[in-house]
């Protein structure tokens, strides 16, 4: 096993590395070790997985699930995980994909491998790893790389095993000249999958110029070795998730990640308690819309709604309504995607879709960051939409603003 703050892009994968090179530079980043891409590939290879020529990934994903790790491989991660939680507040693990294709300039691949919270013990692990290089091989993964044309060979996958932080408030920031910041009570699953509409903030000179309330009525936190969902109490739905305090000490941290690494930066953060954590810190591949317009409000009658403008441009189609995964297969090239939440698993209707319209989420969430990447308009939070949207009208839908037009009825 590789130590965390060893890692290189080449045997630890896109995720890790740059986890690693904050290490280093002395950020706050949990500790943690890395399976490196040669295990991955020698546990293949041993197992007489062809990975180079395979079109069959129910089959290999199926295999690799069946695999049994090599004795000296699990003795390997049982030594690091004794070492990685000896002495910790808590003996629970983070076990997160870091593929060869992910977080790269050019794509980030955000959400489209499986990663692992609250896990426990060498057979978790070692199950939790098996899923992780089992996920290199989903439908989404594989739609998401040969959209992007980076379904070149090899394809590698790393693991990242690192302390788990029990979070009070987490989520993103995107760093730039104007920094973006969402966030959620609890842990950061739900906001980075576009469950909820997150609290946000715009910050530019080291000043707050603007700030936004979302709608969190439950948070996630871990309940032993569960992630237990939970209503938040009716005293924090009230108030901010963040003091500006810490607003503009996420503003610091992220710039000073930006210098360290080169680049605005898309980074995943968690406080537990004082301490400020960074989760993840891949390159943002592509721009945010314009924040500068107020929130509008939808007027009754009107024959526009709005939310939140996440992925630029503008597309008309006829509403499809996505209710589940058993309505993919009612989706036609040009259909106007209109759920109340997307998931990772939903990317491949992306290349079909003219444009995407969601009842929750923010505009650094997983759905919106591939939809920009693929260059489909999206807007989210639109409240009621699945119900104010009739199936087959046709809208136009307009990334720029946020509003979604009915053209026909």
């Amino acid at each position: 096993m590789l130590d965390l703050i060893d890692a290189t892009g080449p045997n630890a994968g896109g995720k890790a590395a740059p986890l690693a090179q904050l290490l280093q530079a002395g950020f706050n980043v949990p500790q943690g070790f890395v399976v490196p891409t040669q295990v991955y590939r020698a546990v293949a290879q041993d197992n007489g997985l062809n990975l180079e020529s395979t079109n069959d990934f129910a089959d290999v994903r199926a295999r690799i699930l069946d695999c049994q790790l090599p004795t000296q491989v699990v003795d390997d991660i049982s030594s690091a995980l004794e070492q990685l939680t000896q002495g910790a507040s808590t003996d629970y693990v983070a076990v997160r994909s870091s593929s060869s294709t992910e977080d790269s300039t050019l794509a980030s691949g955000a959400g489209q491998h499986d990663s692992f919270l609250a896990v426990r013990g060498l057979e978790q692990v070692c199950q939790a790893i098996l899923k992780c290089w089992a996920s290199l091989w989903s439908e989404r993964a594989a739609a998401y790389r040969t959209r992007q044309a980076s379904h070149h060979h090899p394809l590698d996958m790393a693991v990242v095993v690192q302390r788990f932080v029990d979070a009070d408030v987490s989520g993103i920031i995107f760093t730039g000249d104007t920094s973006v910041i969402e966030a959620s009570l609890g842990l950061g699953e739900r906001i980075v999958a576009g469950q909820l509409t997150p609290d946000s903030w715009r910050v530019a000179g080291a000043q707050i110029v603007d700030r936004r309330r979302g709608d969190q009525t439950q948070r996630t936190d871990r309940l032993g070795h569960m992630l237990h969902p939970r209503p938040v109490a009716p005293g924090d739905r009230t108030k901010a998730c963040l003091t500006d305090h810490q607003v503009l000490r996420l503003d610091a941290m992220g710039h000073a990640v930006s210098t360290t690494l080169g680049g605005h930066r898309d980074i995943e953060w968690a406080f537990d308690g004082d301490t400020l954590w960074i989760l993840q810190a891949r390159p943002i591949t592509s721009e945010l819309p314009d924040f500068s317009w107020p929130r509008r409000q939808t007027v009754d009658g009107s024959p526009t709604i709005t939310g939140e403008p996440a992925s630029p441009g503008a597309a008309s189609g006829p509403v499809r309504l996505i209710l589940g995964p058993a309505d993919f297969a009612t989706v036609e090239a040009g259909d106007v995607i209109v759920c109340r939440m997307t998931d990772p698993a939903w990317t491949p209707l992306f290349s079909l879709a003219a444009a995407v319209v969601t009842e929750t989420g923010g505009v650094l969430s997983h759905a919106a960051i591939v939809a920009r990447e693929v260059g489909i308009p999206a807007v989210l939070a639109v409240p009621q939409a699945t119900e104010l949207l009739k199936p087959a009208s046709v809208v136009t839908v307009d990334g720029n603003t946020g509003c979604i037009t009915t053209v026909e009825s």
